[in-house]
């Protein structure tokens, strides 16, 4: 397993919330990126780390190999891939979100 590979498994299991994704949650440098940081916020989620993917090329291409989907950003509940935005927004209107976050311990 290469470093960056290392660096992904040990990021996404050893935190309970983890979204990749391009800039900061307080500046976000792609719209899709912000707006899953909105979703997460409104759901309430207290405990996110996000990894900056325009910081490290290899984390960015990285990540896509880690998780089998091409596009960023992609979040992480208990160590498994949710998805992107598209699909935060889905599971956030059925509640799925919300249930997965209390089931990790990541809202308040």
């Amino acid at each position: 397993m290469s470093d960056v590979q290392e660096f992904i498994r040990k990021t996404v299991t050893e935190n309970p919330v983890v979204l990749f994704m391009k800039g900061t949650a307080q500046f976000p440098q792609c719209g899709f990126s912000g707006r899953a940081i909105q979703i997460l916020k409104a759901a309430g989620v207290t405990k996110l780390v996000t990894v900056n993917v325009l910081e490290d090329d290899e984390v960015r291409q990285g990540i896509k190999e880690y998780s089998n989907w091409p596009t960023i950003p992609q979040l992480y509940v208990g160590g498994q891939f949710i998805g992107g935005s598209d699909i935060l927004a889905e599971m956030s209107e059925s509640g799925e979100l919300a249930t997965s976050l209390k089931e990790v311990g990541a809202v308040a």
